[in-house]
């Protein structure tokens, strides 16, 4: 029988377009360069589970990798790298380029905020002897995924005197978890009868913190006075304290390798910190590039990219200018010439639920980094559309440097939709598209990735970054 391929065949491979699984196109080394670079990522996850984690840990990093805090009055030199933080949360990463800021900047933006609970400004209170904090629930979620899971509580406290308490706490083996309780299904008849979206409301977001009473026969609220004791024995803090604080519930759980074949990563937070991560990690791994490399670590996107952190605020546009500055050039000259990976991630594929995406146009898991051309909502409302002129550009760059890539909408035209920061950046003048990691069970407290995809995701910004 003959191997040679047929004149249909060697056509179909020639006009086609067949995204394949990642790993029928990179090498059994590479493969094990992605499963080792997946090692740290899982780290990453673990420590930096709320926005300020994330700067935190992005800083402890890059000052060891030679970044300096960014100066607007200085002068610098290629090769240079410095970092500004946004108010702890929120962080600029650059390392300066050899050309002039004339030739603009090459950019990504993650964001490193993910969906969650927040503690109410008053949120501690007993009822039937039990101890509970009252919840408002951040950016898109899925209410009722959020019940029986084992949480843990991160953020700060900013005492009355002015001093700051950090707080992480269920994160250690020795420490308590927290938890939403619900009904059992003997008793559950009537919330059944509830829509999905309804099962579990918002008000019913309470979190079990405490059940034991304070040692005192005079006192109310003894279980409650037992667990403001603790607090205030170990962090000095009064019930008062908690309203000048930010403190978020999240899942308790530990990234971890899914599969028998350990090919994907399950964990809390993938959307956006599996973008965020190899981001940054493409930035530090570069020396002397020919154009300024800046990479973007914004918070607040998942509810809209609102406020001082967000990526709809000036922080970003005021660092340009900043940087412009130092070299007697015009910003708006820098941002009309910059190019910019936005770089959020896309709704993969899931065989379980097909009818919610079409086919040819989704993205999938294995199949390699994923090219977002727009999101928005049915006719295209909340999004940048990229031009095919700017599509063609970072198609060229991802092929000639074998990086297995494909394209995907999120989901079909009239079935929801998202947004990214990409539009605002757009609104900037930037030539920007979206790049990013399909994930399965986005927004969930669990989601799934691929290694490879996420491996992919760097060598693009680090590839990117490194343009000649």
């Amino acid at each position: 029988m003959s191997n040679e391929k047929s004149k249909g065949q060697q056509l179909r491979e020639k006009l086609f377009y067949e995204p394949k699984h990642a790993a029928d196109l990179i090498s059994d080394e590479e493969i094990t360069r992605a499963d080792s670079f997946c090692e740290e990522y899982k780290s990453f996850l673990n420590r930096a589970k709320t926005e300020r984690e994330a700067v935190k840990y992005i800083i402890e990093k890059a000052a060891k990798k030679g970044f300096v805090p960014f100066d607007r009055d200085k002068k610098y030199e290629a090769g240079d790298k410095v970092y500004l933080n946004n108010r702890g949360k929120a962080v600029i990463l650059a390392v300066i380029g050899k050309n002039s800021l004339k030739q603009g900047v090459r950019l990504s933006a993650a964001h490193i905020d993910s969906p969650r609970l927040d503690l109410k400004p008053n949120p501690l209170y007993e009822d039937s002897e039990l101890a509970l904090f009252k919840t408002h629930y951040y950016g898109g979620i899925k209410k009722y995924q959020w019940a029986t899971i084992p949480l843990s509580l991160h953020g700060v406290i900013v005492k009355k005197d002015g001093s700051s308490v950090e707080i992480n706490i269920g994160e250690d083996e020795n420490d308590p978890q927290f938890v939403i309780t619900d009904l059992l299904p003997h008793l559950g008849n009537e919330q059944a009868k509830r829509t999905l979206g309804d099962g579990i409301r918002g008000e019913e977001l309470n979190i079990l913190i405490g059940s034991r009473p304070f040692k005192d026969d005079e006192a109310s609220e003894k279980v409650k006075l037992n667990v403001l004791d603790i607090l205030n024995r170990k962090y000095g803090v009064t019930e008062a304290d908690f309203l000048s604080a930010e403190l978020e519930a999240v899942p308790a759980f530990k990234a971890t390798d899914i599969g028998f074949d350990r090919s994907l990563i399950g964990a809390y937070g993938h959307d956006d910190r599996v973008c965020a991560y190899p981001a940054a990690e493409a930035i530090f791994d570069i020396e002397d590039p020919l154009y300024t490399a800046v990479t973007v670590l914004t918070d607040k996107e998942e509810i809209g990219s609102e406020g001082n952190t967000g990526l709809n605020s000036s922080y970003l546009k005021y660092f340009i200018s900043d940087l412009a500055w130092t070299q007697n050039i015009n910003y708006h000259t820098v941002l009309s010439n910059t190019h910019c990976l936005s770089a959020d991630v896309n709704a993969a594929f899931d065989p379980t639920f097909p009818d919610v995406s079409e086919r040819k146009n989704a993205s999938f898991v294995n199949k390699g980094v994923v090219i977002t051309k727009y999101t928005g909502a049915r006719g295209k409302s909340g999004t940048s559309d990229a031009s095919a002129e700017y599509m063609g550009k970072i198609r060229k760059m991802l092929d000639e440097n074998n990086i297995v890539w494909q394209t995907g909408e999120l989901g079909k035209v009239d079935a929801g939709g998202g947004g990214t920061v990409a539009m605002f950046l757009a609104a900037l003048d930037i030539d920007v598209v979206d790049l990013g990691v399909p994930v399965l069970s986005m927004h969930a407290p669990f989601e799934v990735i691929s290694k490879l995809d996420l491996y992919m995701a760097y060598r693009a910004f680090k590839t990117f970054f490194e343009e000649k």
